[in-house]
């Protein structure tokens, strides 16, 4: 997950978040289901037909996140995912995050949101590019 967005501006969201599966070979039934699926856990299943160029700088944010976890991965390297949401959609970010992270899932993200970070099992505080202390969860 980028900083900026890198969706395709005239193609709607749904189509936005398909590609990858499109690229992988998934048919178009399964694609459908699992994108919609994944576009209301980021709160934007009504907004699957609408370009981006429509949404705010969050909507499109969660969009990219949509995208980045369709194909399911292992591994999801985030750089601020929530940088541009309201506290409210961070949040529920955060609680996306960290139920992949419960299944299995390894989730690196860089953020400043002390909040969104509290989400995590383990922390790193980084400062000058060294690290600072962590910080482990039980």
């Amino acid at each position: 997950v980028f900083q900026f967005y890198n969706l395709v501006p005239y193609l709607p969201v749904i189509k936005n978040v398909e590609l990858p599966l499109i690229v992988k070979g998934v048919s178009s039934q399964e694609r459908r289901e699992r994108v919609l699926k994944l576009l209301e856990e980021v709160g934007l299943k009504d907004k699957a037909f609408t370009r981006p160029t429509r949404l705010s700088g969050g909507e499109q944010q969660r969009v990219a996140i949509a995208r980045a976890l369709i194909n399911n991965p292992e591994i999801l390297l985030a750089d601020e995912p929530t940088g541009n949401l309201d506290s409210k959609n961070s949040i529920m970010i955060a609680e996306l995050f960290r139920r992949l992270n419960d299944k299995g899932r390894t989730i690196v993200m860089v953020t400043h949101n002390l909040e969104v970070a509290s989400y995590a099992k383990r922390i790193l505080y980084i400062r000058d590019g060294l690290i600072e202390r962590e910080e482990l969860k039980t």
